[in-house]
C-alpha cells in the first residue's frame, strides 16, 4: 500500500557535537575534507589539514564556540530544530500528512541519518530544502551529494525534489526587508559567505545570486545606491575571494564618512559561529576601533514568522 506521506528534508551545514577541541577538530576536518569546499589535490591538502590546520585551528575555534554555546547546543542547530519544529506545527495546522526532518552536511543529525529516518517512515516522497537561499558548489551541491549518499544506501528510493535556490523568491525578499529599518545616516552592508573567485569563474552563479538578493531588498525598501553594499567574509587561505572583503570595507568605511553602519547577513538561514562572533563582535570592534561611531548587526530570519511562512510556501510548492 503506498503511503502519502511527503517528507521534508531540511538541510543546514552543521555543527560540533560539543565546544571541545577533539568535537571541533572532528567537525572541521569532515568539512575540509568535502571536495566541494576545498578542491586541492587531495594528498596534498590532507598533510596539509592534518599536519598544520587543525592541530592549530581547533582548539581556538573551540573556545569561540564555548563563547556562544547554549543549553540547546550550539546557536545554529538550536535554531534548526525551532525551524524544523515551526514547519511541522504549521503543516500538521494544514491537515497536511507532512513529516519534517532535519539533516546536516557535516556533524549531526547527518542528512544521511535524515534520510533513511524518511524513508523508514514510510513517505511516498521527499521534499529536499537546503537552507542556503542563494546556490553555490560548496553548499548547495554539497547537500545534493550527502542526499545521494543517502539514497545508495537504500533499497527503496522514492520520488524526490531538490529546491536548488530562493534567492529571489518574493516572501524571503520580504521577510529579509522586514527585519531592516536603518537610522538616519545609517549604512546597509550586505554580508555574504565568501568563496574561491575560481569557483565563479569555472562556473558556480553565488556571487550573481548574492548580488540579485541584495537588490531585491534594498529596492523593497526603496534604498538609493548611496545607502547599501555587498562584501563577502569569511575567506580562508592565500587564494582570492569574492571581493570586495567585509573586515577590510568595515575598516575602511569610517575613513570614507560612513560612521554607521548596520550588517545583515542574507544568505545565513541561521545565526551561528560566523555571524554571533565574526561579524556581530570580531567586525564590530573592527570598524569601531576604524573610527565608526555605531555598528549593528541584524539578525538572521532564524524562527521568525515571516521565515517560517516563506519556508513553508516553497515546500508547498512542492507538495
Amino acid at each position: 500500500m503506498t503511503s502519502n506521506k511527503i517528507g521534508v528534508l531540511l538541510a543546514n551545514l552543521g555543527t560540533p557535537d560539543e565546544p571541545t577541541a577533539p568535537a571541533v577538530k572532528r567537525y572541521l576536518k569532515q568539512f575540509l575534507s568535502d571536495p566541494r569546499v576545498i578542491d586541492l589535490p587531495k594528498f596534498k591538502w590532507q598533510l596539509i589539514l592534518n599536519g598544520i590546520i587543525l592541530p592549530k585551528r581547533s582548539p581556538k575555534v573551540a573556545k569561540l564556540y564555548r563563547e556562544i554555546w547554549t543549553e540547546q547546543g550550539s546557536p545554529l542547530l538550536a535554531i534548526s530544530r525551532q525551524q524544523q519544529q515551526a514547519l511541522q506545527d504549521y503543516f500538521n495546522q494544514q491537515n497536511q500528512n507532512v513529516l519534517m526532518e532535519l539533516g546536516m552536511s557535516y556533524g549531526n543529525p547527518s542528512i544521511e541519518s535524515a534520510t533513511d529516518r524518511l524513508i523508514k517512515a514510510g513517505v511516498s516522497k521527499i521534499i529536499v530544502l537546503p537552507l542556503y537561499p542563494q546556490y553555490s558548489s560548496t553548499t548547495t551541491a554539497s547537500v545534493l551529494d550527502a542526499f545521494t549518499r543517502g539514497l545508495t544506501q537504500q533499497r527503496k528510493i522514492v520520488p524526490f525534489e531538490f529546491i536548488h535556490s530562493y534567492h529571489n523568491d518574493p516572501l524571503y525578499i520580504q521577510a529579509l526587508a522586514n527585519t531592516i529599518q536603518l537610522a538616519e545616516d545609517e549604512k546597509l552592508l550586505f554580508s555574504f559567505h565568501g568563496i574561491p573567485k575560481r569557483y565563479q569563474t569555472e562556473g558556480d552563479f553565488y556571487p550573481e545570486h548574492c548580488q540579485q538578493t541584495a537588490q531585491l531588498v534594498a529596492n523593497k525598501l526603496s534604498l538609493s545606491d548611496e545607502q547599501w553594499l555587498v562584501t563577502y567574509q569569511s575567506r580562508f587561505g592565500d587564494e582570492e575571494w569574492l571581493q570586495p572583503y567585509t573586515d577590510e570595507t568595515l575598516e575602511k568605511l569610517p575613513s570614507q564618512g560612513v560612521k554607521k553602519i548596520a550588517v545583515i547577513c542574507a544568505g545565513f538561514s541561521a545565526d551561528c559561529l560566523e555571524t554571533l562572533e565574526e561579524i556581530a563582535e570580531e567586525n564590530k570592534e573592527n570598524f569601531l576601533n576604524a573610527g565608526g561611531q555605531s555598528y549593528r548587526y541584524i539578525p538572521a530570519l532564524n524562527a521568525n514568522a515571516d521565515h517560517i511562512t516563506a519556508l513553508a510556501k516553497l515546500i508547498e510548492a512542492k507538495l
